[in-house]
């Protein structure tokens, strides 16, 4: 399958409310339950308006305040769990992006998106919740060991999206280092010192990331 960079539209727009699980044997919420929505979504510096957002540590905020995830990898997850009730908005994207491939879109590349303007900050790391939401904890290692992760925002001007947007490119990073790349070095126990440099050198991953990656440097 070829993707192409000038070449990814939004193909659904996605917001949940708190959802109620048993977590070793206590109650927790998770946002991670998200829905399509005919309504077009604000993207706000932290957050999109009206979405659910439990755990404000690991979830939202600058560095994470829109999440993106590949339609074209949604055949792929099908095939592996075929009985459960497919939608888009699955894997607690705000955005179901067709055309996005984590090996050609940068840490720190600037698009238009609507009225917005995003910058491509991060990975998503799996969690637990995925877990959940999946009906199955084998996803987290089968998340990882796929590599495609969907890629966080931040958003350098606020605005409104809605299905059928085009993403723009408005500036290419200087910087090399893919979304699959980052996703890779972040997650590897044995750190290819290559793109463990990249990635340090890059000024749009979150600084506390380039801290912890720093710790490998021999």
């Amino acid at each position: 399958m070829v993707f192409y960079l000038y070449n990814m539209k939004i193909i659904s727009t996605n917001i949940g409310k708190a959802t109620t699980f048993l977590w070793n044997g206590r109650e927790e919420q998770t946002g991670i339950f998200k829905y399509p929505k005919d309504e077009s979504l604000f993207l706000g510096k932290i957050d999109v308006h009206k979405d659910t957002v439990i755990d404000r540590e690991h979830h939202a905020g600058i560095n994470k305040a829109c999440y993106l995830f590949a339609s074209d990898r949604y055949p792929y997850w099908k095939g592996i769990y075929p009985e459960l009730n497919w939608d888009w908005g699955m894997f607690g994207e705000n955005l179901t992006v067709e055309g996005l491939d984590e090996s050609i879109i940068r840490i720190g590349d600037i698009y238009k998106i609507g009225n917005a303007v995003v910058q491509v900050s991060q990975p998503r790391e799996p969690c637990y919740k995925l877990g959940v939401r999946f009906g199955d904890a084998k996803i987290l290692k089968q998340f990882i060991d796929y590599g495609y992760s969907g890629t966080y925002v931040r958003i350098l001007e606020e605005g409104m999206v809605k299905k059928g947007d085009q993403i723009e490119l408005l500036e290419r990073s200087k910087n090399t280092l893919t979304v699959k790349e980052c996703f890779q070095i972040i997650l590897a126990k044995q750190k290819d010192p290559v793109l463990l440099q990249k990635a340090i050198n890059n000024d749009s991953l979150p600084e506390y990331k380039r801290e912890r990656l720093k710790k490998y440097v021999q």
